[in-house]
């Protein structure tokens, strides 16, 4: 499969937890998403640019956050039948820190992040 992405997507993120959790731990709006399909069923990916509508990102390079793993929700907005344009990773890791620049004058948190996932519904 080759490279995919997303541009402008709403993700949830969730904790990957035996019982599913029902409220995201953050919900961001990234300027891009990026997956890509490494082997039988191995995705590596990367978020441009994600910030925070909704929750903590500074979670996910704490102590607890960067051993979890964890389940990424969007719509893909080019998909014209509803029904059809849910898109899901599940046990992503997020490899190395995620990192964060602010911005000096409005204080605005920007984070970028590569990952992996071991599942994923990306069709």
């Amino acid at each position: 499969m080759p490279e995919v992405e997303w541009n402008k997507p709403v993700i949830c993120i969730f904790r990957e937890r035996p019982k599913p959790e029902s409220e995201p731990i953050a919900v961001a709006r990234a300027r891009k998403i990026k997956v890509n399909q490494t082997g039988d069923s191995a995705l590596n990916g990367a978020i441009e640019d994600f910030f925070s509508l909704m929750g903590d990102l500074d979670y996910l390079n704490s102590p607890e956050g960067k051993t979890d793993r964890y389940v990424l929700c969007w719509f893909d907005d080019s998909e014209p039948d509803m029904a059809k344009d849910f898109r899901k990773l599940r046990g992503v890791a997020f490899n190395g820190a995620v990192t964060c620049s602010i911005n000096e004058r409005s204080q605005k948190r920007t984070y970028n992040a590569r990952f992996s996932a071991t599942q994923g519904k990306l069709k």
